[in-house]
């Protein structure tokens, strides 16, 4: 596992998959600031309150000059489903690959429940600015008003 990713360090620009099959990087954002929100796993409890709370601001991150992006290692079929099943309306990626962003940034690693220890994703976001630099990160994320933070932040970049 990397060293996990701090503010000031450029957000690595590492190709994930789109729902649709596209692809999609950290770069094709510059110009405008950026949310990526990495989450465990789709159609869970505080994956899905996430991703909505995020929905049901996308329109202010709009107004804010803020893109966002959720991402776990999720295929794009779930992700299809998740987005169809929930309304979704903010744009999700796969990051499935060995090395890929979430590895890159050191969000993928060790995690334990119930006395089981796993791989997983650590629930982090990133606000990353309009030239691709880290502005801040939130680790261990705490589901209840943390796309309202998330906004909050960005609106003061």
């Amino acid at each position: 596992m990397s060293e996990p990713a701090q503010a000031g360090d450029p957000m690595p620009d590492v190709a994930m998959e789109t729902p649709d099959g596209d692809t999609v990087r950290p770069s094709d954002f510059r110009g405008r600031k950026l949310v990526l929100f990495f989450y465990p796993k789709d159609n869970t409890p505080g994956c899905t309150t996430e991703a909505k709370d995020f929905t049901e601001l996308a329109g202010e991150f709009e107004q804010a000059g803020t893109a966002i992006l959720g991402v776990s290692k999720d295929s794009p079929q779930k992700h299809r489903n998740f987005i169809a099943k929930h309304d979704l309306k903010v744009p999700l990626a796969t990051d499935a690959e060995e090395g890929g962003l979430s590895d890159t940034l050191g969000v993928w690693g060790e995690k334990k429940m119930y006395g089981k220890t796993f791989m997983g994703m650590i629930r982090t976001t990133y606000l990353v600015d309009a030239e691709g630099r880290i502005a801040q990160v939130w680790n261990k994320v705490k589901v209840k008003d943390h796309a309202r933070s998330v906004l909050e932040a960005a609106r003061a970049l």
